[in-house]
């Protein structure tokens, strides 16, 4: 007999009910994805621990306010984005190299020859912030350019061009590396 797994808008509907064991259903089917972004984008362990934890805070404080409780991972996500863009700003680490990631916390498919892994997180790291966040968003989360506009509060057209830009860069930084 197969368990139906319950849906974000069913969770935040129980959450809002009383039933916070529910919320905690919803942290642990977005940490993983989560952190990696604001690691990614904070390039500091404790920095983007720190920032998870004020995004999942805010969520919770928030909850009755998500509109679209179907994509709630969307509206997360734009609480992270921001809470990582205002500890960046604040902290002045907006261009800190990145940490090599934890190997439970990338996808376990994607196993890369570590020198080259490196060379990507640095190339990735010399971006500038915000082909960093566009990059990421599309091509490491794989979002469509839609629901990064409304992740980032940027146009799609911007973000196209911060995606291309990214892309650009990151070719030139990797040439020689990367075949």
């Amino acid at each position: 007999m197969e368990v139906a797994v319950p849906s974000d808008a069913d969770l935040i509907a129980a959450v809002v009910g009383g039933d916070l064991d529910a919320f905690t259903i919803l942290v642990r089917r977005y940490r993983n994805l989560c952190f990696r972004f604001a690691l990614r984008i904070l390039g500091n362990r404790d920095d983007a621990e720190d920032a998870l934890q004020e995004a999942f805070v805010r969520a919770f404080r928030a909850l009755v306010t998500c509109r679209d409780r179907e994509r709630f991972g969307a509206w997360l996500y734009q609480i992270l984005v921001n809470e990582c863009r205002t500890r960046a700003t604040r902290m002045g680490r907006r261009d800190r190299q990145l940490v090599q990631l934890n190997p439970d916390i990338v996808d376990p498919a994607s196993h890369r020859d570590s020198a080259v892994s490196e060379e990507i997180e640095y190339a990735l790291a010399q971006l500038v912030p915000e082909q960093r966040e566009a990059f990421l968003l599309k091509y490491v989360e794989e979002l469509s350019y839609e629901e990064i506009a409304e992740i980032t509060g940027v146009g799609v057209s911007a973000l196209k061009m911060r995606v291309k830009r990214s892309c650009e860069r990151l070719r030139e930084l990797l040439e020689g590396v990367v075949r």
